[in-house]
């Protein structure tokens, strides 16, 4: 009977105050960001600060924090609940009646509101992204492992030869995103993390708190995957990392508000100076099914969390996604943030190297090929929040099985970027020259991903040059000794691809006039090898 009349009180609160809605509220501008740019220690920490430093990657606007006055302008609006923010996209996520919403647009720093139900939409979404470069790591370990139960998913990918070459991900940092955290400070697994103070720190973004070691168990087991150790029965494939915990997805139901909680987890992992953010989460359908996504919706641009994810390349950091279980349901493909362009996106297979029938399929909705790289996601060796070694499956633990490698690959490579980094994880991959939509690149090898990547750092070194750079219009290229030809391919912020050319020795040069204001990344394909770096547009 209690129930039933909480029932009768939720229908009459809505028809006496109307369906609530969700939406985004973007912003003007942001003042005083003259402030912030000159006194960057208010918005990011020093060891982000390094990080960009030693990549070039340049302080912006998309840094500064969201004017506070304008948040608590919407926050005092009649019927408006503000439930979370982003700097980098300039909005807050919003939860009140369509009427209440829509009387936000009065304000005059208001620039435009995108409700999640895409029906009420009048202004159109604005997206503009400041793009940029990479990250810092160090490097000084050893292994010697037994890995238990988790061999065959660290074999699989070869994850084990950098291991034994100490790339266990020392120095480098991941940030886990997911719905909780139970069991971690108290199961022997993670021992050996608090043991030697590998965890940082983290927010769950849900509850506005520090209380991260509850909610759901997803994040338990994924965490195992990665940072997980229990001799000669389960090793995570970056035991050496260091880690931040943070809860946004709310185990309650699905709202859109999670992706806006995802996205201010990651601004927060940028601030901190994390390199690697692992997502075993995706969005296509919600409670309320005018929320859901179409399959055009999975285009790289669109969904909210997916330009937080973009942003978020831009920052240097590298986001390693899951696919989805989802091949055998009305909606197979790929959903958010899995369908960003310069997210490692990750599916499933089996001990085998047989693809998983759950696994989501690609390619995204603009053609591009998705997932990129396959790792074990049937029966994967994971730990429960009791502290028990058990398996199981789904592309949750593919996505940090691979995130934990990506952390150590990029250990033993500190000099090149996330695109870089990211590109050869794809080149290494089995099926690399032929991708389809249930295998994407194929299986990785990251011994082979360190071989390519240490060429790219000696063709760095000894390679062709761009000059000059930056440049308006014509960029010239000297080849190195016994090369004749080459081919250049431009990428922009959200990795497509906007050049091509073919280039000779005796007509070196070509022109970049017709591309807008930038920094883009470039790769060089030659007899030499591969050669990638970036390149400004001014």
């Amino acid at each position: 009977m209690k129930e039933l009349c909480y029932i009768v009180l939720l229908l009459a609160s809505g028809i006496a105050f109307g369906q609530q809605e969700d939406a985004w509220v973007y912003f003007t501008n942001k003042p005083g960001t003259e402030f912030y740019l000159a006194n960057p220690l208010e918005m990011l920490s020093q060891k982000a600060l390094d990080r960009r430093a030693a990549h070039g990657i340049g302080l912006d606007v998309t840094d500064v924090p969201v004017h506070e006055a304008y948040i608590t302008a919407v926050e005092e609006s009649a019927g408006i609940t503000v439930m979370a923010k982003s700097k980098w996209l300039n909005c807050v996520h919003v939860r009140g009646t369509e009427e209440a919403i829509n009387n936000l647009e009065t304000l005059d720093f208001v620039a435009s509101i995108d409700f999640a139900n895409h029906q009420l939409n009048t202004s159109g979404r604005p997206f503009e992204i400041n793009i940029s470069g990479s990250v810092n790591k160090i490097m000084e370990t050893s292994a010697d492992f037994s890995y238990g139960n988790a061999s065959n998913q660290i074999q699989m990918l070869n994850g084990h030869l950098l291991h034994q070459q100490d790339f266990t991900g020392n120095g480098m940092t991941i940030a886990v995103l997911d719905n909780g955290f139970p069991g971690v400070n108290t199961g022997q697994p993670f021992q050996r993390l608090f043991d030697n103070n590998l965890i940082l720190g983290g927010y769950n973004f849900v509850d506005g708190s520090d209380s991260v070691y509850t909610g759901g168990n997803h994040g338990t087991m994924v965490l195992s995957t990665i940072g997980g150790y229990t001799e000669g029965q389960l090793v995570g494939t970056a035991p050496d990392a260091f880690y931040y915990l943070f809860v946004t997805e709310d185990t309650a139901g699905e709202n859109p508000v999670e992706e806006s909680y995802w996205v201010e987890a990651a601004e927060m992992a940028d601030s901190l100076g994390v390199d690697v953010i692992n997502t075993s989460l995706g969005y296509f359908v919600y409670d309320n099914q005018n929320y859901n996504y179409s399959y055009a919706d999975i285009d790289g641009e669109t969904a909210f969390i997916t330009r937080g994810a973009n942003v978020a390349f831009t920052r240097g950091m590298l986001c390693v996604t899951s696919a989805g279980n989802s091949a055998n349901t009305s909606h197979p493909n790929i959903g958010v943030p899995a369908d960003a362009p310069n997210t490692l996106t990750v599916g499933a297979v089996d001990q085998n190297e047989f693809y998983a029938t759950f696994s989501s399929l690609g390619p995204s909705s603009d053609g591009r090929v998705k997932p990129d790289v396959m790792a074990r996601g049937v029966a994967s060796a994971i730990c429960n929040t009791q502290g028990e070694i058990t398996a199981a499956n789904g592309t949750s633990f593919s996505s940090p099985i691979t995130a934990g490698l990506v952390a150590c690959l990029w250990q033993a490579l500190p000099e090149l970027s996330n695109a870089e980094i990211l590109q050869i994880v794809r080149q290494s991959a089995d099926r690399y020259n032929f991708p389809n939509a249930q295998f994407g690149y194929g299986i990785p090898d990251f011994a082979l991903a360190l071989n390519i990547g240490l060429g790219v750092q000696e063709d760095a070194k000894q390679g062709f040059k761009l000059y000059p750079n930056p440049s308006e219009d014509i960029v010239n290229l000297s080849f190195p000794e016994n090369i004749l030809s080459a081919k250049i391919v431009i990428f922009n912020g959200l990795g497509q691809k906007v050049l091509e050319k073919s280039i000779f020795q005796d007509v070196a040069s070509f022109d970049i006039s017709q591309l807008v204001k930038g920094i883009y990344v470039y790769t060089i394909e030659s007899l030499h090898g591969i050669q990638s770096g970036r390149i400004v547009r001014e």
